[in-house]
């Protein structure tokens, strides 16, 4: 199938004229897409295309597959909830498509990208023969979507972009198959594009040999993320005394147990968890056996309003995590005032880079924490300073790249294979 696009010399000018300035069809695809059971999964990608389609220059649907799985009952967990994912959707104006894939147990991390290329197929060629002839296909995640969208890139003959998110490149490569078909799609892809760049740095250790890898980190929403009233909020949320605040999923990656250990070495501090997950009861006991449960208030789930109150409200917040790319609530907390404390990995170090924005860990470790948090609250910053530092990351540039590169992939021949 070849890419659509004026190839006749005999069409008049004036229509291959006016064609010139209709909007570039893009085709995103992406497991880590909200949707209407899980209105917060991967969130940061509706965001980032939110920011490209307020360009104008971009027509978009979403290919958001998930795992098929045959009951809805809530019993089933987090499966049943797949389940009860409608086939198809409108978001902030933006259809989104989940196509089902099967996804076998024990086989299925090596299988993935195979199967979900098969079952995002059908749902593809229906697009196009219903008139989305798209220019490009935007894959977010390496693995398995962005091999997945390199397989499907080959079959309906489109260039493929593969943005690099974080676990997919610091965790995932180290099994054997997974990795060799990272570096496959990295090498087929016709850009790849990281959140940081300790990401590109990793890609070129496990094997991805091509110097155009680009860095566009992710930047923040600042007319969503703001200062809010500091007295009146703390006021109304019950927030006193010096306050951290955790986000994030309640795994043990993410770093919350190291958070709450931390408070047995910090006796006038409180911490505050937003999320959930299946570590909740077990970081509940913690805190029990720690003997610190009256300072650890578990918040639940919280919308992205809500989290901007706690940003503002809160003194500080913490990032304890073991795996980031690009940790986006480093960048909302500090939008909203209020400066951090994270730990030394990865892409954190190039987010953290000033005393305004916050500290780094001396180490991952609950003391590592109870020592950057003291270091912080002897060298305080300004809110308004913090705030400012923020300001330096909105998406207009990130957002003008991406559309540059979607432009120069549009306007390439068509791939050969």
């Amino acid at each position: 199938m070849q890419r659509s696009g004026f190839t006749n010399g005999l069409i008049p000018l004036c229509i291959r004229t006016t064609s010139l300035f209709t909007a570039m069809k893009i085709l995103t695809f992406s497991t880590l897409y909200p949707n209407a059971v899980k209105q917060h999964h991967g969130i940061f990608t509706e965001t980032a295309l939110k920011k490209v389609m307020e360009t104008g220059k971009i027509e978009t649907v979403v290919v958001a597959p998930v795992p098929w799985f045959p009951f809805k009952h809530k019993m089933f967990g987090d499966y049943a909830g797949f389940a009860r994912v409608p086939k198809e959707e409108m978001r902030s104006g933006v259809r989104v498509l989940h196509p089902r894939y099967f996804l076998p147990p024990k086989m299925g991390m090596h299988a993935a990208p195979f199967l979900m290329a098969m079952a995002s197929r059908s749902a593809i060629a229906r697009l196009m023969d219903e008139g989305f002839q798209f220019d490009v296909i935007d894959a977010h995640y390496f693995y398995p979507d962005g091999v997945a969208a390199t397989l499907l890139g080959r079959y309906f003959n489109k260039p493929v972009v593969i943005s690099a998110l974080g676990t997919d490149i610091n965790l995932i490569p180290k099994f054997y198959l997974p990795r060799k078909m990272i570096v496959w799609a990295g090498k087929n892809a016709a850009a790849v594009v990281t959140v940081c760049e300790a990401l590109k740095t990793e890609l070129k250790k496990i094997g991805l040999a091509r110097e155009d890898i680009m860095p566009l980190r992710n930047g923040v929403d600042l007319e969503l993320f703001k200062p809010v009233d500091r007295p009146t909020t703390r006021s109304a949320l019950g927030i006193s005394g010096f306050t951290l605040l955790s986000v994030g999923y309640l795994v043990a990656r993410k770093g919350h147990h190291r958070a709450i250990a931390a408070l047995a070495l910090m006796p006038d501090v409180t911490l505050a968890i937003a999320g959930g997950g299946p570590d909740e009861n077990k970081l509940r006991k913690l805190a029990t056996d720690l003997g610190v449960q009256n300072r650890v208030k578990f918040l639940g789930v919280l919308s992205q309003k809500e989290l901007c109150l706690y940003y503002g409200a809160c003194d500080a917040l913490v990032l304890a995590s073991s795996r980031e790319g690009w940790a986006n609530v480093l960048l909302e907390s500090m939008a909203c005032g209020t400066p951090v404390v994270a730990s030394n990995i990865w892409g954190t170090p190039e987010v953290i880079t000033s005393p305004e924005a916050g500290v780094l860990m001396p180490s991952n470790t609950p003391a590592g924490i109870a020592q950057a948090v003291a270091h912080l609250r002897s060298n305080y910053p300004l809110h308004t300073s913090t705030r400012a530092y923020a300001e330096r990351f909105s998406w207009s540039d990130t957002t003008a790249e991406k559309v540059r590169i979607y432009n120069r992939l549009s306007q390439q021949p068509a791939p050969a294979h």
